[in-house]
């Protein structure tokens, strides 16, 4: 039974008592029957506002769901497994915190750049690396070799 059918019964119990509605328990119960029914059908009409309040919630929480998988699939890369990282570190390039110091270690020794022929890529890399004579690209997987005989002559 709704609230709204519980108000209606209990008019019909007051009217049933065969209390005159004319007297002055008549318009007490007549007043306070009204204010029952005007209530109930307020408590109806506030449940059927948080009803579509409630599914509209819900579609959007659907839509931000699917917009976060969205995002997600982009940013994270597909062979990320880091157990450590819960992917809110600045370290894993998925969020702006930071896992670790930023600060570059100092290296006295030369540093070599090199552009990769096949895709462009800039590469540095140390005296020690030059000195196996090859590298391979981080980008493409080229494998670069450097000629140090003419070097050595010299």
């Amino acid at each position: 039974m709704t609230v709204v059918e519980k108000a209606a019964y209990l008019k019909g119990l007051v009217e049933g008592l065969g209390i005159e509605p004319d007297s002055r328990e008549g318009k007490l119960w007549g007043a306070l029957g009204e204010l029952l029914s005007d209530m109930a059908h307020e408590i109806e009409d506030l449940q059927a506002t948080d009803m579509d309040h409630a599914e509209a919630l819900d579609e959007m929480a659907e839509e931000l769901s699917y917009l976060e998988d969205l995002v997600c699939d982009l940013d994270e890369p597909e062979d990320f497994e880091d157990e450590d990282c819960d992917g809110e570190c600045a370290s894993c390039g998925l969020c702006g915190e930071d896992e670790e110091d930023d600060e570059e270690p100092e290296y006295d020794g030369v540093i070599y750049d090199v552009t990769c022929p096949v895709c462009g890529e800039e590469i540095s890399f140390d005296e020690e690396t030059l000195e196996k004579g090859s590298i391979e690209c981080p980008s493409c997987g080229e494998t670069l070799e450097f000629d140090l005989e003419d070097e050595k002559e010299d």
